[in-house]
């Protein structure tokens, strides 16, 4: 049973894969290292001395510089180093592109929609256009649950705070976030409730939405309703019946779209759960299917992998833009690019933003970046997308869901109940959690500490995440949990 792992060949430290007591005497490439110090789970060590101002180096990069001499077998922490990031950045395409060799195709049993997308739910939205009918929405929602027929898995309101008193970005956000969800095919109807004097009306909205299906999209402009209660759950029945008829069909995997998320990360988060999704997303792209991976603060520092990954030196500029633009939008505000980990990032072990991004990038696994996605954006090209999105979770789960997704993952060293418009399935980076949260824990992987085989762990989460899109439900789901978040940048009026 492995103790610490050692990425790179070319780390200066190792990272402990279960609790280590000082005095431990440990065997690293033929030389012994004996610990100065007790070192916690997910916790990092010095393999060799590092002097001040060294890079500190693990998954064969800088993770930070060394705030001290540092001696062999010590505890790296945020104590004795610290970022080594800076502000923007010139980069230069170095393209290490791989190629991606097909394998045979995968089907699931999805819903295929009247104008040829397709779904793995066949649920009811109801999504208001601004927040001052939020509880009109839920009141809905309430109401209809008695009325689920045919096919019906789930009717789900998602209120929200914004539609109105917006500006700029904010307000053009709002409504392409809810245009896309009006739009997204794990949703058989939609019914968008509006108030009538809002910034984000109805008469807006449409331009936003596009073509629609009549018998899928009702609308209600409740100020123009006598009881709009009442009006809104007439026309959630028309929904229901027209939905209710949709029925799971064998569609290929080539027309599966996965986001790819993490939250709550500890020190294992790089070591077991990002790279077991890297070997999902690179299996899914072989078989002609498309994943995104999102929250660019959490890029910072290895950012230029992703860069060298480009299919072409104009999908390299469009990344170095996604960048740039991200670390301005801090600048901007007075705020510093790289106070990144949150005090459970470091409680688990990470250091740094670079340890956290190179943990991070782990889920984009080995493909080429066939596409570089704005916010709010619908996805386009198969194989591994890269969406401008916040690290915040809901605010990226639900980015990830308008530009198509039709599930998440989402890895997480410490556990989160939340939930997004779309199937979330939570993937625990160690077994004690997994263990501790079942209730909010679908797959477990703690057990690559254990020496089971990385490429036989994504393989089964590849056949769990064909379960998920036939219709198994996540606990998320189980809970009856659906949440959504908007990015917010400027002003309120």
């Amino acid at each position: 049973m492995k103790t610490f792992l050692k990425i790179h060949s070319t780390d200066k430290v190792a990272v402990a894969l279960r609790p280590l007591t000082a005095g431990s005497v440990l065997t690293v490439d033929g030389v012994s290292v004996t610990l100065l110090e007790d070192i916690p789970q997910g916790h990092k060590f010095a393999l060799c001395p590092i002097g001040a101002n060294e890079p500190v180096i693990k998954y064969g990069s800088p993770i930070g510089i060394a705030r001290e001499d540092i001696a062999q077998g010590a505890w790296i922490h945020t104590h004795n180093m610290k970022t080594g990031l800076g502000e923007l950045l010139t980069y230069t395409y170095k393209p290490q592109v791989t190629p991606v060799t097909p394998t045979e195709e995968r089907f699931f049993q999805g819903f295929r929609r009247s104008n040829g997308k397709v779904g793995v739910r066949n649920e009811i939205w109801i999504i208001p256009t601004v927040g001052c009918v939020n509880n009109v929405a839920t009141a809905i929602e309430r109401k209809a649950q008695a009325c689920k027929s045919g096919s019906i898995e789930d009717i789900v309101a998602f209120p929200h705070p914004y539609g109105c008193s917006q500006m700029g970005d904010d307000q053009e956000h709002t409504r392409q976030i809810l245009a896309d969800l009006i739009n997204h095919p794990n949703a058989g109807g939609v019914l968008v409730l509006g108030l009538g004097c809002e910034n984000s009306n109805i008469g807006e909205l449409k331009r936003y939405i596009g073509d629609y299906d009549e018998n899928r999209v009702k609308f209600l402009v409740s100020q123009e309703s006598e009881d709009e209660i009442a009006d809104g759950l007439k026309l959630v029945e028309e929904l229901i019946a027209y939905a209710g008829a949709f029925q799971r069909e064998p569609i290929s995997c080539s027309e599966l779209i996965i986001g790819m998320k993490c939250g709550g990360s500890d020190g294992l988060s790089g070591i077991t759960a990002n790279p077991t999704v890297g070997v999902f997303s690179d299996l899914l792209v072989s078989k002609g299917g498309t994943t995104i991976l999102t929250e660019v603060p959490e890029m910072f520092g290895a950012e230029t992998l992703l860069m060298n990954r480009c299919a072409d030196e104009a999908l390299f500029d469009q990344t170095v833009a996604l960048i740039n633009d991200f670390k301005n939008y801090f600048t901007s505000h007075n705020q510093t690019i790289y106070e990144n980990p949150s005090p459970g990032n470091k409680k688990g072990g990470i250091s740094t933003l670079e340890d956290k991004s190179m943990g991070c990038t782990q889920k984009s696994g080995s493909s080429p970046v066939r596409g570089v996605l704005a916010y709010g954006e619908p996805v386009s090209h198969k194989g591994l997308n890269l969406l401008s999105a916040p690290g915040n979770d809901l605010v990226a789960s639900t980015a990830l869901a308008a530009s198509g997704a039709h599930i998440v993952l989402f890895t997480t060293g410490r556990g989160t109940p939340f939930a997004s418009p779309v199937p979330t399935v939570k993937i625990s980076s160690n077994t004690p959690l997994y263990e501790h949260k079942k209730n909010w824990i679908d797959f477990n992987c703690g057990t690559l500490v254990d020496d089971k085989p990385l490429t036989e762990l994504g393989e089964e989460l590849f056949e769990y995440v064909i379960a998920v899109a036939s219709g198994q439900k996540v606990k998320a789901e189980e809970t009856g949990f659906h949440d959504m978040a908007i990015f917010k940048q400027g002003v309120t009026l």
